[in-house]
């Protein structure tokens, strides 16, 4: 595989990447996939896998692809040795600090795939912050769930909903536990928290109208023509979320309106 990109290297031009921290890539000969966290153009580049193993290599031109397509990686414009960093989120990256114990405060969010969507983009802040977000498997039961939290003023609890539109039945537990000032409920307009990726970071035109009735995810899968269970087809659609700007407006309001609810003495700087 190496032999074949080398003369791969030599008959082509590959697309140019700009400012890759940050960004999620494939190692083209390993097959390795990571979020970039070490970039230095022409030395050295490192990406962190999705269970925090940490792979180094030389950046070559057409070692790496970005959602499919080989690139030659290049800082951005501007970039200099001292170059400033930033989170998937926005927020600056401070570099190594030492983890803070969890807070008791917490962020709330329907399923496993909500949380791993913030793990992917809010991640840094999250664990800065000593933020836990924890799903629910569902909503029906939130008010009892909330009264058994007992949220207080430093015992605060942020709940990210979907498909939170009037009439909805999210938005109708979203008044009943509301009325506890020590609790923020914010949300998006999405039926579920896939429809909150734009579809252009997957790689579609659009998301597919699924029919009243039937499951919304697997709706989806089969529209598309895959053959994937909702749950693998899941991973190769976060694979292609980057950071904020693969996300849609209304949950990254949502999300940071919750982040700085939990954490109200926290200062987190944005670009």
């Amino acid at each position: 595989m190496d032999d074949v990109l080398e003369a791969e290297r030599r008959e082509r031009t590959f697309t140019v990447l700009e400012g890759p921290l940050g960004r999620t890539l494939m190692h083209r000969a390993s097959g390795t996939q990571g979020r970039v966290v070490v970039y230095e153009h022409g030395r050295r580049i490192v990406l962190e896998d999705p269970v925090g193993g940490r792979h180094e290599y030389t950046p070559f031109d057409g070692s790496f692809a970005h959602r499919g397509v080989a690139v030659a990686l290049r800082p951005g414009p501007g970039a200099r040795s001292a170059e400033r960093r930033f989170t998937a989120s926005g927020s600056v990256d401070a570099g190594p600090r030492p983890a803070r114990v969890a807070a008791a405060s917490r962020i709330w969010v329907e399923g496993l795939h909500d949380a791993e969507l913030l793990e992917r983009i809010w991640g840094d802040d999250l664990r800065y912050e000593g933020v836990v977000v924890e799903p629910m498997h569902g909503a029906d039961d939130l008010p009892d769930r909330v009264a058994a939290f007992r949220p207080g003023p430093r015992r605060r609890l942020g709940i990210l909903l979907d498909h939170l539109v009037e009439g909805s039945k999210e938005s109708r537990l979203a008044l009943e536990v509301a009325r506890d000032p020590h609790v923020l409920v914010a949300g998006h307009p999405y039926v579920d928290v896939w429809q909150a990726i734009r579809p252009g970071a997957v790689g579609i035109d659009a998301w597919p109208a699924v029919p009243p009735g039937r499951p919304w995810k697997e709706g989806v899968v089969a529209r598309l023509g895959r053959t994937d269970e909702p749950g693998a087809f899941w991973g190769s659609i976060l694979d292609r979320v980057s950071d904020w700007r693969d996300v849609e407006t209304p949950l990254v309001t949502a999300v940071e309106r919750l982040i700085d609810f939990v954490t109200p003495n926290a200062s987190r700087d944005a670009p």
